[in-house]
Order: C-alpha cells, then sequence, then structure tokens
C-alpha cells in the first residue's frame, strides 16, 4: 500500500520542476509541502493555499519524505583535535 500511494501521488519527471518530486498532475514541490509543515503551517490552511492538493497528498509527501531518509546511512567522524 505505501509505494502504491507515492506512485500514485508523487511524480519525479525531469521536464517537470527539473525533476524534483512534485505531487502528481500539479507543479507542486513535496520540498513546499515539507518546508511549510516544517514552519508549523498547518494542514488547513496548505490546503486553503494550494486547493489542489488533498490531505492524501500531503500524507503522501510526508511518507516520501520518510522513506527517502530510511536507506540513509549516517557516518560519524570524530573531531581532531
Amino acid at each position: 500500500m505505501f509505494q502504491d500511494n507515492l506512485s500514485k501521488r508523487i511524480e519525479i519527471n525531469p521536464k517537470i520542476m527539473l525533476g524534483k518530486p512534485v505531487i502528481k498532475g500539479t507543479r507542486i514541490p513535496v520540498e513546499i509541502i515539507l518546508r511549510k509543515l516544517s514552519q508549523n503551517i498547518s494542514i488547513d490552511k496548505i490546503l486553503q493555499d494550494y486547493p489542489h492538493l488533498t490531505r492524501e497528498d500531503i500524507q503522501a509527501a510526508l511518507e516520501y519524505a520518510a522513506e527517502s531518509v530510511h536507506g540513509e546511512e549516517i557516518h560519524l567522524l570524530r573531531a581532531v583535535k
């Protein structure tokens, strides 16, 4: 279901927004949605500002972000004194 939701709602196309992930059928980048949420802008306000979006689109943006960092490896470097 997770991947199915992403493929239905998130699109990556080099001809749209230089290949940034966007909500399918729009030019609204996933990044914009995530930035607004990180600035404590409510989902209702985002939906008001972007009437083409749905709650499911916003959820898909969050799922995309979580999936993007899921497999990421972090290597801590020791500070050199």
